[in-house]
């Protein structure tokens, strides 16, 4: 499943390949996994199981639920509910109702309480609804020929789909591949295939892939383990699945009366750097990335706002009550690359530095003070 957006409230996010899938994981999430006999199948290499994944191939119309799970491992974070934030990446469940007729036919429905949030998607025009706040974001696509690539654009919260294809996106020569026993998830028999790092910079010990036995370009489920554990710290994925074609009109959406509206392009948002590649890249949120995580006017003071509001300073604007909550359980750091504060868990290692700069990656912190020094 590509090109299905995703949306902040006030910025867009992007993380780099390889850390997609684990940067909000660390917790143990077992409601996809479900104890049940290998299925048995026609064997299958992990060279074409992967070709199988990787290419091109037509994704066909299905509807479903998926359940994606994601903690850090520190107090819950304010926000976090909310599945178009950047905590929701960081903390918390989410059930996500998936229907899907092509890339250009796409719809994604999060309940919450008392509210939902959803996202569609039909030919050149895309919606985001959100119930709660009674906005609308009208997304304006370029046309797209026969051929040509889809337009890059951010990205929902993840759909199996979508998880495999940025975990796809680290595979190569610094990527081992081989597959487990087979699976069943979600009714349907998949093969499981493997992706591990050969670094020992990376924290990611190994990410697994349930592909649907029938329809090889379908990622059923994605988990990802830290290193030397045998359940897995994330996993999003299909708790049932049709492979039926959604009624049309569920692509349909017109604004409901009195909602606000704002109207905006599909392009990339500039600022967000990645240093490294494959399994030891870092993504590098500038300042003024973290100013809109903490809801101010500018970077002057945010990570110290924030290591206040963690040590019990009680800042009162919920970003920096987020930030506060993420450096409760970071500690004072320094080097020649300057200084900030490292919070690491078995899967993801994050640094705001004095200056306000977020660095996050699946990565040793000495991977991430590496990329510190390249940050001015």
């Amino acid at each position: 499943m590509s090109a299905i957006p995703k949306f902040s409230r006030r910025s867009r996010w992007v993380v780099p390949a390889g850390v997609v899938a684990a940067v909000a994981a660390v917790g143990i999430a077992s409601a996809i996994t479900v104890a049940q006999a290998a299925p048995a199948l026609p064997p299958r290499t992990p060279a074409q199981l992967l070709a199988a994944v990787a290419g091109r191939g037509n994704v066909p119309p299905l509807t479903g639920t998926v359940v994606e799970t994601a903690s850090l491992g520190i107090p819950q974070l304010p926000g976090s509910a909310n599945p178009t934030s950047i905590t929701s990446l960081l903390a918390g469940s989410h059930t996500i109702k998936v229907w899907y007729d092509g890339p250009r036919r796409v719809r994604l429905a999060v309940p919450d309480t008392m509210s939902e949030t959803d996202f569609i998607r039909n030919g050149t025009t895309a919606w985001l609804w959100q119930s709660n706040s009674d906005s609308v974001t009208k997304i304006l696509l370029p046309t797209h020929q026969v051929g040509e690539r889809e337009p890059a654009m951010p990205r929902t919260p993840l759909t199996p789909q979508q998880a495999a294809k940025q975990v796809l996106a680290a595979v190569g020569p610094s990527t081992r591949v081989t597959t487990e026993a087979n699976v069943t998830v979600a009714g349907q028999a998949a093969y499981q295939l493997v992706l591990a790092p050969k670094s020992s910079s990376s924290l990611i010990g190994k990410i697994t892939i349930a592909l649907d036995a029938q329809h090889l370009t379908v990622p059923l489920r994605v988990q990802v383990f830290a290193k030397g554990a045998s359940a897995p710290a994330f996993q999003v994925g299909y708790t049932s699945i049709s492979f039926v074609t959604p009624a049309a009109g569920n692509f349909d959406f017109t604004p409901p009366a009195g909602a606000k509206v704002h109207t905006v392009g599909s392009d990339l948002p500039s600022g967000v750097r990645v240093i490294g590649k494959d399994w030891t890249s870092v993504a590098v949120l500038p300042a003024a990335a973290l100013s809109e995580v903490a809801g101010q006017g500018n970077a002057a003071g945010v990570a110290g706002q924030a290591a206040q509001s963690a040590s019990g300073g009680g800042g009162q604007v919920s970003g920096s009550a987020v930030l506060g909550a993420m450096l409760g359980a970071a500690h004072p750091v320094h080097g020649a690359w300057g200084s900030g504060r490292l919070l690491r868990t078995s899967l993801v290692s994050m640094l705001i530095t004095s200056n306000g700069h977020l660095l996050i990656g699946a990565v040793t912190p000495s991977v991430l003070y590496a990329a510190a020094a390249q940050v001015k």
